[in-house]
């Protein structure tokens, strides 16, 4: 997703953010991040950066002279590896990429072996403390549900719009449409038609 319009000279001031579920909010990002000339967001991303649009039409938008800043590095990349590509690309079309969590800035054509280990070294940081988050969330899981009260999420659909939906995809309504006027995604939608 972009915000504003348009393009104005070079040396624009570029935002990225990103949240991983539905249940998460872009608000605390944007506040740190601040007023940026454009911005690109991602939400409810799977772990695939093809998912990612908002990323995909960032690094396509910056141009030499930009400054792309990003809360942390974990919500610009999901693993070390994602996060130096990103980096490389950014900084390779001419762009400046500040982490404002990690207070490290990249600057293209300057290489810098702290910076380098810098990054290496707090993206896998990055990457560790998501798989002991993932870690626990799974054992929590696992104990509710040996003490018989893990039910999952809560349904996004009810029953009553399941079936609204389904008679409006076969009277022609596309399922993007269906699924916006119902405020869910459309992968969403296609679950519940499924089941």
């Amino acid at each position: 997703m972009t915000q504003h319009a348009g393009r104005a000279a070079a040396g624009q001031r570029v935002g990225y953010a990103r949240v991983s579920t539905v249940d998460q909010n872009l608000d605390r990002q944007l506040a740190a991040i601040g007023k940026v000339d454009r911005l690109f967001t991602d939400s409810s991303t799977g772990g695939s950066r093809a998912q990612r649009t908002g990323l995909t039409e960032l690094i396509t938008y910056v141009r030499a002279g930009d400054t792309v800043v990003v809360t942390s590095m974990d919500r610009l990349a999901r693993s070390l590896r994602d996060l130096v590509a990103i980096v490389d690309e950014i900084t390779t079309k001419g762009a400046t990429l500040t982490f404002l969590t990690e207070g490290q800035t990249y600057r293209p054509g300057h290489t810098d072996p702290t910076s380098d280990l810098m990054l290496g070294i707090l993206g896998s940081v990055a990457q560790f403390e998501r798989a002991l988050i993932r870690e626990r969330q799974a054992e929590g899981i696992a104990a509710a549900r040996a003490r018989g009260v893990y039910r999952g999420r809560a349904r996004a659909l009810s029953e009553a719009d399941v079936e609204q939906a389904r008679e409006r995809v076969a009277a022609g309504v596309p399922k993007a449409a269906v699924a916006r006027d119902l405020g869910v995604h459309r992968s969403t939608l296609h679950r519940a038609l499924s089941q």
